[in-house]
């Protein structure tokens, strides 16, 4: 049986709405660029675009929108397909490295994003 310690939360309803509403944050974020990409821009309007606190705020909630929404889907794939039945008795090992290896992507994902618009 998968215990719930890996998960993003504690019960697979509050998994399905935070992935519900990242995806929403996720939407409303490119439909943002697209407008603003289809009005025509240049590098000094994307920059300006860019220095102000809004905007820097929106881009981080959306790339902490998609670290969850990505962590919540894989942990949902590896949990469904990594198990010892389909990998064998080391299932679970390889299983754990899978979840380490994409929360440790996700928070030098993050630990990028703040660098690069903050730093």
């Amino acid at each position: 049986m998968v215990t719930q310690v890996t998960s993003f939360s504690r019960s697979g309803l509050s998994d399905w709405l935070i992935q519900r509403l990242t995806s929403v944050i996720l939407l409303a974020y490119f439909i943002c660029l697209a407008g603003i990409l289809l009005g025509g821009v240049d590098y000094s309007a994307w920059k300006a675009m860019h220095d102000t606190t809004a905007m820097r705020i929106f881009t981080l909630l959306a790339a902490m929108s998609l670290a969850a929404h990505a962590w919540i889907g894989l942990w949902a794939v590896y949990t469904d397909y990594l198990t010892e039945r389909m990998l064998g008795p080391r299932g679970h090992v390889i299983r754990r490295f899978c979840q380490l290896g994409t929360v440790l992507a996700l928070v030098i994902y993050l630990l990028w994003v703040i660098q690069i618009l903050w730093g």
